[in-house]
């Protein structure tokens, strides 16, 4: 029999078709969602969509808990209807300390309710650090 050599590029695809497998399942993937006991993400990421970009944000958990309670897109699309706009952490794939690759806090940005159409939660393939 031969051996199968895991390349990068099986390994790339067999994550896509295992999360596409669990998707259908309605299951979350290897990797994805909190375990039952596990700590909450310090920091949310999400995916904001404008008329001409798309940014990905990320809010702590502190600052979600001070707006409110509930699920983390809902609690900041409902600050960001109160109060018109919300100043969040731009995040972006960058390196860590480390060196390895990671979403970074890039900087403040404001997101105006005007100008926002669509707010979803986004799930980094990258380990995430906090600003």
């Amino acid at each position: 029999m031969r051996e199968i050599v895991l390349t990068p590029r099986r390994a790339m695809i067999a994550a896509i078709v295992g999360g596409t497998a669990a998707a259908l399942l309605g299951r979350p993937a290897a990797g994805q969602g909190t375990p039952q006991g596990a700590q909450p993400p310090a920091v949310h990421l999400f995916r904001v969509v404008g008329p001409r970009d798309t940014v990905t944000v990320g809010v702590t958990a502190a600052e979600l808990a001070a707006w409110g309670s509930g699920e983390p897109v809902t609690v900041l699309a409902e600050r960001l209807v109160a109060a018109g706009q919300v100043t969040v952490w731009a995040y972006a794939v960058g390196r860590a300390a480390d060196g390895s690759l990671a979403m970074v806090p890039r900087g403040r940005t404001a997101i105006l309710g005007s100008e926002t159409l669509r707010m979803e939660p986004y799930a980094s393939a990258q380990p995430v650090i906090a600003p």
